[in-house]
């Protein structure tokens, strides 16, 4: 098994200034560089304290001067908020700065509230349809001149400038939890990250058996490379266990309110909503938190990646943005690196 690290310049409230937040990224991932992990992963979003990554790819770009050898992914570039051309060139730009170290990571969208300030009048279930037109035209624009008559798209013959450095183009991934995605992945040669949330090692063997699924419907076709994400927070002393909890809960109360489009965000911060409100608020509870995520300390850590890696998991992505103690976080990452990731290389 190979390790990722998904990480955001993040803040839950305005107590950290952003040259510290900025900084602690670029510690965490020098330190994912040294340690042995595969790629680190950049996100994007929009207004959103919780998630500070309005261009992925200036993110990468940033971080590649600062790297050796650590591969360098858009978690994702949303489809619907790129003109083809534009996210043709900016990811090939990527791919030449950093030496063709990028991992081009597309998907769909995840909040309607960006969705209703980005692309007005869009919902955000519909967002997979702009990425299954974005990405071949991409993969064009990459290869030569290219003219495009799309639904969403129409330009006359064009071509990305520059080229990517990786050829035919860098590995391609794309975010999936439904079967269709799934499929669309093994189709197009497309490697798969999912994300089982906060949900039990029963939604992780249900993602896997969609991989199953799509292989057989596709005969021939390559096995892509399939990652899975989870909260990661590793720790000295058992008994430290409810401190990534209760910051977990935190920033998962955050995200609930983006999820449903409450619209309750001042200044880029979404109000926390009280437990009591939460629908589903067993997905909340203490202990299901510790035993669903990847918490726990180095030797609890091992056992639960030991059953990803028994399922099929080629990669595991080490989730580390969950408002999370500064301090706290780089000890996490400092006890992975050292004692985890050895467990996996003999």
């Amino acid at each position: 098994m190979k390790f990722q690290l998904a990480i955001n310049l993040e803040r839950m409230d305005d107590s950290l200034g952003m040259g510290e937040v900025a900084q602690h990224t670029l510690d965490m991932v020098r330190m994912a560089d040294r340690g042995g992990f595969n790629i680190v992963w950049a996100a994007e979003h929009h207004a959103l304290e919780m998630t500070i990554a309005p261009n992925p790819f200036q993110i990468l770009t940033w971080w590649a001067q600062h790297t050796e050898r650590v591969r360098l992914g858009t978690a994702v570039a949303v489809a619907p908020y790129w003109h083809p051309i534009r996210l043709a060139g900016e990811a090939a730009f990527t791919d030449l700065v950093s030496g063709g170290r990028l991992e081009f990571g597309i998907g769909s969208g995840a909040y309607q509230r960006e969705f209703d300030r980005m692309r007005p009048g869009l919902k955000q279930t519909d967002g997979w349809r702009y990425m299954h037109e974005v990405l071949p035209a991409v993969k064009q624009l990459w290869q030569g001149d290219y003219e495009h008559d799309g639904e969403f798209w129409q330009f006359p013959l064009s071509t990305s400038v520059p080229k990517p450095l990786q050829k035919p183009h860098p590995p391609i991934w794309v975010a999936a939890r439904a079967p269709i995605t799934f499929d669309y992945a093994v189709r197009n040669g497309c490697n798969i990250s999912s994300w089982p949330l906060t949900r039990d090692f029963a939604e992780a063997e249900t993602y896997k058996g969609r991989l199953d699924e799509a292989l057989a419907a596709n005969p021939g076709k390559a096995r892509p490379v399939f990652a899975m994400m989870r909260h990661t927070a590793v720790y000295d002393r058992p008994e430290d266990w409810e401190v990534p909890v209760r910051a977990a809960q935190r920033q998962l109360s955050q995200f609930e309110n983006l999820f449903k489009n409450l619209g309750d965000v001042e200044n880029g911060f979404p109000r926390p909503i009280p437990f009591a409100e939460l629908d589903n608020r067993d997905e909340y509870n203490p202990e299901m938190l510790w035993e669903n995520l990847m918490f726990g300390t180095p030797d609890q850590v091992i056992e639960k990646l030991q059953r990803y890696d028994a399922l099929g998991v080629d990669e595991f992505i080490y989730y580390a943005s969950m408002g999370l103690g500064l301090r706290e976080q780089k000890r996490s990452l400092e006890l992975f690196c050292t004692e985890v990731i050895p467990a996996f290389s003999r």
